[in-house]
């Protein structure tokens, strides 16, 4: 099925665009550079035209994208809400204290029951959350192993030494111990041991509860936002990718209700990408959370439509956040969920060499397909129709998941 087409009372011309990542401690420019290489390609094989050139003033980081396609020229400008710098702080620093988070967000997860209601769900992200435990804990055995070889070969090369080669033994024995675990460590770029397990215990720290720089830093995504619903533009899109789709959520629904949607202003559109809510929503001070995926899943201020795929196995895949989470209201509106059916939008010899890069398919909204169906993002960025439009007749996923699993369900007030 192909995206809706509108009236011309409807159509983009202008259309600002805040992309909100996941936890991700990169800088903003690798967004640009992936905008920039995947555009052209989806381009190309949709026969659309795409450029992008840098960004004209503003703080925030971010690029200038026009668009031909449909026969209309849209201009797209592109702001990337960072919090990466929060990110980078939140990553501890030493061995000892990876495995204290280790510790306190197994605790989190197996005491309150919830890693067993995310497991009723999708298998994927709970393994991905489950793999930096495991490997850790390997890590740590392996580690033991070799120390306690050091010492016994050190006592068996000289036991002339008596009580000192023991001694010896220990402390050569824990050095290399040590040193494996730096080596491990050293080689998280390519094992993400490390990073995964700093992304689940930034949540499971304050169980589900926002730190107070991050509030801090979603009060200025809300202003950076709230200054382009009053601009000349027709549509405002807020992108938010992974961990960034629940940031969204509350910037979204803080906005609404402080009254900063203004009704005859640009068309507020949310997207959400990748989402893994749940892993956040399920922890039992999430409240702030719960309260703002109820509310803002009944609003006709904005359109909310949630993009995963089976095939992403990082995501909650066509999981409703709204409702797995138990906060449905009876007069929920959003968000649409469908899939963006990475097996059949993808060929198979594309789908073959991303199988198993589970990182790199979580990233593929963002990206190119070579066989695209009614998932583009970059028609839905630098396109000349309306998000709530384009998917105005499209029904959602019959395989999503859209019952109540979470355990806890009160709300803030």
């Amino acid at each position: 099925m192909g995206p809706q087409q509108t009236s011309d009372d409807h159509s983009v011309r202008k259309r600002r665009v805040f992309y909100i990542p996941g936890y991700d401690p990169i800088h903003p420019r690798r967004y640009r550079e992936l905008y920039r290489k995947e555009g052209a390609v989806q381009a190309q094989i949709s026969g659309y035209e795409i450029a992008l050139k840098p960004k004209s003033g503003g703080a925030a980081y971010g690029w200038h994208v026009d668009g031909v396609m449909d026969g209309a020229q849209v201009e797209a400008e592109f702001d990337v809400l960072v919090w990466s710098d929060i990110v980078r702080d939140s990553m501890s620093n030493t061995i000892a204290a990876t495995y204290g988070q280790m510790l306190r967000t197994a605790w989190e997860y197996i005491a309150t029951g919830a890693l067993w209601r995310l497991m009723r769900l999708r298998k994927g992200p709970v393994i991905a959350a489950l793999y930096p435990v495991g490997a850790l804990i390997l890590q740590a055995l392996l580690a033991l192993l070799v120390a306690w070889f050091v010492v016994g070969l050190v006592s068996l090369t000289t036991p002339w030494l008596g009580a000192l080669a023991t001694l010896l033994g220990w402390a050569l024995g824990i050095g290399a111990g040590y040193a494996l675990l730096r080596w491990f460590k050293a080689k998280d770029g390519k094992t993400f041991v490390y990073y995964l397990m700093h992304d689940y215990a930034y949540s499971a720290r304050f169980r589900g509860a926002n730190p107070p720089e991050l509030e801090g830093r979603l009060t200025e995504f809300g202003e950076a936002i709230a200054a382009a619903l009053q601009s000349d533009v027709n549509e405002v899109l807020v992108v938010g990718h992974s961990s960034g789709a629940h940031l969204a959520v509350s910037v979204l629904a803080d906005l609404i209700r402080a009254g900063r949607v203004p009704a005859e202003g640009p068309k507020l559109a949310f997207l959400s990408l990748g989402q893994v809510v749940p892993m956040v929503s399920f922890l039992r001070d999430a409240k702030r959370l719960r309260a703002d995926l109820h509310y803002l899943s009944a609003r006709d201020e904005l359109a909310w439509v949630d993009v995963t795929a089976p095939g992403d196995g990082c995501a909650f895949a066509l999981c409703d956040p709204v409702s797995v989470s138990g906060v449905a209201p009876e007069n929920k509106k959003w968000p649409l969920v469908f899939s963006a059916q990475f097996t059949k939008s993808l060929s198979p010899a594309r789908w073959k060499e991303l199988r198993w890069r589970f990182f790199r398919l979580h990233f593929q909204y963002l990206c190119a397909f070579d066989n695209p169906l009614d998932y583009d993002y970059f028609q839905i960025t630098a396109g000349p129709v309306l998000l709530r439009d384009r998917y105005a007749d499209r029904p959602p996923s019959a395989s999503r998941i859209d019952h109540a699993v979470s355990k806890f369900r009160d709300m803030a007030e």
